[in-house]
């Protein structure tokens, strides 16, 4: 029995695929094609305890800890979600963290609760339209006026940037590329503060993703994120979490496709016999599971790793990569044995190839990930 294999996390695995299957499978294609999810599969979420999972109950969470999120993230992909689906309902997972880091209780109980409950939702609002994955070149600006910071610029790519009630913001301090920054809660509403376009992408239909632009917006200093010009840094510490993620959400994709691959190579007959029958396809298929699993061990072994405190940004690294790497090569491997099906909408495999893509893009690029990997090698 390994750490992410415990009774009680099977007993998480058994009820994130009971949800899935009640709460989502019914539903999910109408939400691709609407190109959002609903808020009240955020309340839903919230109350049967997975919205919460990951965050202590002190600050309304349903209590565990990163491998407990892993074990959602993997599950709800397993059991016939998708990345895309995992993007829309738990950004606060990239919105929340640095507000629980910082122990305010102020922000606390504005935000965290209500969010934890599924009554909010909150983006986190770093990337912009000439910054891409330079963080410290962010030119969104924050000047300090009194009781209040008055900022300016614009971000995109924000997921749940169209739904979102609130959005924790990076903003610089100083000139635009200064490396100074800070955090904000920036509310909707906020006069100054627009909410630009739905983008349409390529994959991730059900995560709506916007453009936000932010004209002499005053927000509440009481709105930062801990202290002055720390903002570099919490988000930095925030990081591993999110690749993580992106990991599982990468790996648990390839095994899905795995899953409907045999299940397909299995049903489907040509020329007088399954295809599972032929000895090129079971081996193109040991092949997938291999890929897959490997990369799973080596995700859950870096994110015990993490968990327990380990300083291992080289590694997060090398496990974003590795498991991206296996999936971009299963999904293909697995809509090229689905033939023609494969590449209808009708096609779960279709949606898995169309969202697979933004793994190796969001939470640092594979280059950018490289990048780090060679410092850790002393390069």
């Amino acid at each position: 029995m390994t750490i992410v294999d415990t009774p009680e996390r099977r007993q998480l695995r058994e009820l994130t695929r009971a949800f899935v299957t009640k709460e989502v499978l019914p539903y999910l294609d109408g939400w691709e094609r609407a190109g959002e999810v609903p808020r009240s599969l955020h309340e839903t979420a919230a109350k049967v305890g997975l919205l919460g999972v990951g965050f202590s109950e002190a600050v309304g969470g349903s209590g565990g800890d990163l491998l407990d999120s892993i074990v959602v993230t993997e599950e709800i992909i397993r059991s016939g979600g998708s990345s895309g689906l995992v993007a829309a309902l738990f950004t606060h997972g990239i919105a929340l963290p640095h507000m629980v880091a910082a122990g305010n209780a102020d922000l606390v109980d504005r935000y965290v609760r209500p969010t934890l409950a599924g009554t909010m939702i909150g983006a986190l609002a770093i990337t912009e339209p000439d910054g891409g994955s330079d963080v410290a070149g962010i030119r969104t600006c924050a000047v300090r006026d009194g009781d209040h910071y008055v900022v300016n610029g614009s971000k995109t790519y924000i997921t749940s940037g169209i739904r979102a009630d609130f959005v924790t913001t990076a903003a610089c301090t100083d000139f635009p590329g200064s490396g100074s920054l800070i955090l904000l809660v920036i509310e909707k509403g906020t006069p100054g503060f627009t909410v630009g376009r739905r983008l349409e992408k390529l994959g991730w239909h059900c995560s709506d993703t916007a453009e936000l632009s932010f004209s002499d917006v005053r927000v509440p200093v009481a709105n930062r994120i801990g202290p002055e010009d720390t903002g570099f840094l919490t988000i930095m510490q925030q990081f591993s979490a999110e690749r993580l993620s992106l990991a599982t959400q990468a790996y648990a994709t390839a095994q899905r496709c795995v899953d409907l691959a045999v299940r397909w190579c299995r049903d489907r007959s040509t020329f007088g016999r399954p295809l599972a029958g032929r000895q090129l396809i079971r081996h193109r298929l040991a092949e997938m599971h291999t890929r897959a699993e490997a990369a799973r061990a080596y995700v859950h072994e870096v994110a015990e790793r993490v968990a327990a405190g380990q300083p291992v940004v080289t590694e997060v690294a090398m496990a974003k990569n590795v498991a991206v790497a296996a999936c971009a090569d299963v999904v293909d491997r697995a809509l090229q044995l689905h033939g023609g099906f494969g590449y209808l909408r009708d096609a779960e495999v279709e949606r898995h190839y169309r969202d697979a893509r933004i793994l190796g893009i969001g939470g640092g690029t594979t280059e950018i990930m490289n990048d780090i990997i060679a410092k850790g090698m002393g390069l």
